[in-house]
């Protein structure tokens, strides 16, 4: 008898036991599943409100038009009093024209038409950023009406040296 009452509990002692590590494994699993689930949720959420901005950046990017490059002018300013050169390095953002060689055809009359603007200024027109804005305006607007397609957008100086 005494022998049966051992064997009980030891029955009951390895059920115990098997329950204990069951539990264990089963509240790490939910617990896993709780957190693989927000991190699920999260993402999801960040990447909804993260796509809107991309697609901000590509409507952007889009509307950015194409950079073409000119040689370097190199001119006599319009100043009376002494003799000042510019040498100048522009590129123009293009929208509407993605053909570089549409403007390469052009480029004598585009050339043509920004050397008569930069001899027509002054070394002290040209000194400071007003001046050189109101130069890229000139600029845009002139080439704006030699161009049948495409628009300039933009003038960049890549280079302005003034002696």
């Amino acid at each position: 008898m005494a022998k049966e009452e051992q064997s009980q509990q030891d029955v009951t002692e390895v059920t115990k036991k098997k329950k204990g590590p069951f539990m264990k494994w089963l509240i790490i699993g939910v617990a896993g599943v709780i957190v693989i689930g927000g991190c699920i949720a999260g993402g999801f959420f960040y990447f909804k409100h993260a796509g809107s901005g991309k697609e901000h950046q590509k409507s952007e990017k889009a509307t950015a038009g194409m950079l073409w490059a000119m040689d370097p002018f190199i001119v006599n300013l319009a100043d009376n009093s002494s003799e000042r050169y510019l040498k100048v390095a522009m590129q123009f953002e293009v929208a509407g024209q993605n053909d570089p060689k549409a403007l390469d055809e052009l480029k004598p009359k585009l050339r043509d038409s920004i050397l008569d603007i930069l001899t027509a200024k002054s070394s002290g027109e040209l000194m400071d950023i007003n001046g050189k804005q109101r130069l890229r305006d000139d600029i845009a607007t002139k080439l704006n009406s030699l161009l049948s397609t495409g628009k300039v957008k933009r003038v960049y100086f890549t280079e302005f040296v003034i002696q």
